[in-house]
């Protein structure tokens, strides 16, 4: 009797569970942001044209240059300086060609006025500033960036210098193997800090590492990325042709681009490779403990949900203009 009696609101109940169910995928779909596959129309200064800039290339074209390396800045006018200066002694001491393209990504600072500066330095053939018209987030910034390279592998670092750029070498070399032992040109090398989790937990304090290991479990569970353990180090390696159908693809611009880049990856049977970096802390970071977190929890789910239902498709290959 009290079975029979709890039957209609055990329907009732799933009844309004699925018409909830539905309204959700339905907000998810269409707050949904229209992906924006253009490129950006931008142009660089050139110390040597006077009075004059040149637009960016287009990473539809072929490259003419070894390596890529992108970096994105947002008010970094004091913590690019020391980035670079550790950067170019290295790139002196190595047999291939390379350029540096420097993202400014709406900076209040004089972040512009640095970069230029090494410009007249070096060229602008080595490096080049990217004035981004606003505030894209990180990944926005990276994106513009790389969809604007010229080289035949493009590596994105953060602009604190944190990790060590001597390990570029070994990163290179992780790549080119990986590449020859899948036999294809799409392929990803990712820095990782991985191996000092160790240190990292005994230095953190215990709220930071509960926020860190739900952040690596939201990653695992709902991002759905179990093959990569540190998605978010700032250092990862790019053949150009995996570049090209990556970033043409990307929709998140914030903190959480990186997971998707994996997602997309994963979805195009991508191979990538973790390779142990030397990292050091830097201060400065942009990234708001709890906060960016909880921004970078809500993009995790969003990703995992507009996958699910095809709010967000996988292209092959998304024509670059």
């Amino acid at each position: 009797m009290g079975l029979c009696c709890l039957g209609p609101y055990v329907i009732l109940g799933i009844g309004i569970g699925f018409v909830l169910f539905i309204l959700f995928i339905i907000g998810v779909w269409l707050t949904s942001p229209v992906p924006n596959k253009k490129r950006l129309q931008l142009q660089f200064y050139d110390p040597a044209i006077v009075g004059e800039t040149v637009p960016f290339p287009s990473l539809a074209s072929d490259a003419s240059v070894d390596l890529s390396i992108v970096i994105p800045a947002y008010n970094e006018g004091k913590r690019l300086p020391p980035c670079l200066d550790e950067l170019f002694p290295y790139m002196s001491t190595v047999d291939y060609t390379y350029e540096v393209i420097v993202v400014d990504d709406g900076s209040k600072d004089d972040t512009v006025d640095v970069v230029h500066k090494y410009s007249e330095k070096y060229g602008a053939d080595i490096i080049r500033c990217m004035s981004l018209p606003c505030n894209r987030g990180k990944g926005g910034a990276i994106r513009q960036g790389v969809l604007s390279a010229r080289g035949r592998e493009i590596l994105f670092a953060d602009a604190d210098g944190a990790t060590d750029i001597k390990d570029l070498g070994k990163v290179r070399k992780a790549l080119a193997d990986l590449c020859k032992s899948k036999d294809t040109e799409y392929g990803i090398a990712v820095g990782s800090r991985a191996h000092l989790q160790d240190d990292a937990t005994a230095n953190r304090s215990f709220i930071r590492n509960i926020l860190m290991w739900g952040f690596h479990m939201f990653v695992f569970v709902i991002g759905g990325v179990s093959n990569i353990k540190d998605t978010q180090c700032g250092f990862k390696l790019f053949t150009r042709e995996a570049a090209r159908d990556l970033f043409t693809n990307m929709n998140i611009e914030r903190w959480a681009f990186d997971v998707e880049l994996f997602v997309i990856a994963n979805i195009l049977s991508f191979p990538a490779v973790e390779v142990a970096v030397n990292w050091e802390e830097i201060d400065g970071s942009k990234l708001v403990p709890i906060v960016s977190w909880l921004e970078m929890a809500k993009d995790l789910l969003m990703i995992r949900m507009r996958y699910l239902i095809g709010a967000w498709v996988v292209i092959g290959k998304i024509k670059i203009e």
